[in-house]
């Protein structure tokens, strides 16, 4: 049996050069300074990719991308199939992994201006790069195809359309159609399966080719600039005389790093498992609050909270300002320093993008501009001790109506209105049963849907004492 795989590989290799190939990419040198920890990153967004192709063709073999039978075979996949649910948050945390890794990894090619002459065209791939890998897993929310991935869907073509002139032409050539169906499914199906992974397969080839055309960047030493007369000629003589391989020299860290990356995933993937699917597809049910996956929270923060007058002109040019800036980066400063020290603008931009991704990331979560249909009923905790009746009748109004969704009471409920836990303090019962009758800027005016009755049942409640005990 080994004669045999011996003979059909020397076949191979002499047909296709196979060893040749290898050899030159696992024995290529390297400078012996950049055989270090903070580069593996590169490597582990690989590994997270090689994780979701071969989740992702699993998952392909068992799901069905109908609109009839897609949900279905996903609870299937999910609760009957052997190792489903396994295989779903593989896939999910292999997305989230990938995009942390890549993230990191442009990160410190940043800091570190590994950007500059002669390696722009792999910077400018790595970021087109990152652009297919957010766009595969916005196409892969509506594969789930629950509530909230087909109303996500329906608010990125309502922001897609706003763009000028060409806006209904794209939102069209997304969803395939005016409103989210089966052929919305398909078409993303087909965009998740085939057009984006060739595109990013693609890119990952030339990506490579590039880092092995130009080297691995060395570490950045202070005062030494780069001059694009001279670097290759200083770059290709250190590598010839201090050069290390790839492998196992450098490699070896990177081995380890994915190892840990893929099993960390694994691990999240057996303990927490995929994200839990929402209702059935019903555009008649608006008691949902579509948003996308933990990774774009902070963009679905910042739209929010914007003023509406500014909405349309963030949402077009936003992204127009933020992509031209990525790939402007390797022009703007083709030569010169390199080191953070000489660089401190560097610093300054990195930390300031992560601290206002992160503030916004942690407000998207809390959602405060959205009600709160998952809040939990009040508990007796927030009654008097001795409630009437009517107090009684107007918490379970509180809770049966709508109004625990948007107003909080002692840290239930949501937070879209105003926190009544102490509105007797600031109103009086008269102001009280005019707001619920007429509403206001955000609130629908219940007087058509309540009785007379029921809204005094309802200041009964907010308008009881004691309320410090809670």
């Amino acid at each position: 049996m080994n004669r045999l795989l011996k003979r059909l590989y020397e076949f191979l290799d002499d047909r296709l050069g196979i060893g040749v190939v290898l050899k030159a990419t696992a024995m290529h040198k390297v400078p012996p300074s950049s055989a270090r920890w903070s580069y593996v990153f590169g490597s582990a967004t690989l590994a997270c990719l090689t994780v979701q192709v071969l989740t992702g063709v699993a998952l392909a073999l068992l799901y069905q991308p109908s609109s009839e039978t897609a949900y279905e075979s996903l609870q299937w996949i999910s609760n009957q199939a052997p190792l489903g649910a396994w295989l779903r948050g593989l896939h999910y945390f292999g997305a989230s992994g990938m995009v942390v890794m890549m993230v990191i990894h442009m990160i410190r090619v940043y800091l570190m201006a590994a950007y500059k002459y002669p390696r722009e065209m792999n910077w400018l791939t790595g970021v087109a790069l990152l652009g297919l890998t957010i766009s595969m897993a916005f196409t892969g929310q509506l594969l789930r195809w629950d509530d909230v991935g087909v109303w996500s869907t329906y608010v990125a073509a309502e922001q897609m359309g706003r763009i000028p002139f060409v806006g209904k032409m794209i939102a069209y050539l997304l969803i395939g159609g005016e409103t989210v169906g089966g052929h919305t499914l398909s078409r993303f199906f087909s965009y998740h399966v085939f057009l984006l992974p060739g595109l990013l397969f693609a890119l990952v080839g030339v990506h490579l080719y590039l880092v092995l055309r130009h080297g691995i960047s060395e570490p950045p030493v202070v005062g030494e600039k780069v001059d694009p007369e001279t670097y290759r000629e200083k770059y290709e003589a250190v590598v010839a005389k201090k050069g290390v391989p790839f492998f196992p020299d450098a490699a070896w860290r990177d081995v380890i790093f994915a190892v840990l990356v893929v099993g960390t995933l694994s691990l999240l993937a057996l303990v927490v498992g995929a994200p839990a699917l929402g209702g059935p597809p019903d555009p008649t049910k608006i008691d949902v609050v579509p948003g996308p996956d933990w990774y774009l929270v902070w963009v679905f923060a910042l739209y929010a909270l914007m003023p509406p007058g500014i909405e349309d002109y963030v949402i077009v040019g936003g992204p127009l300002v933020g992509v031209g800036l990525l790939l402007a980066i390797p022009f703007l400063a083709p030569r010169g320093e390199r080191h953070m020290v000489r660089r401190p603008w560097a610093i300054i931009g990195v930390v300031l993008c992560i601290a206002i991704v992160g503030a916004l990331t942690i407000i998207g979560f809390k959602a405060p501009w959205s009600p709160n249909f998952k809040a939990v009923p009040l508990p007796t905790t927030v009654m008097l001790e001795s409630p009437t009746p009517e107090e009684k009748i107007g918490v379970d109004l509180f809770n049966t109506k709508g109004c625990l969704y948007c107003h909080d009471i002692a840290g239930h409920g949501g937070h879209r209105g105003p926190n009544l836990t102490e509105v007797g303090r600031r109103l009086s019962r008269d102001e009280v049963i005019v707001r619920i009758v007429n509403g206001g800027e955000f609130m629908p005016a219940y007087g058509g849907s309540l009785s007379t009755e029921e809204i005094e049942h309802i200041a009964d409640f907010l308008l009881a004492k004691k309320r410090d005990k809670i």
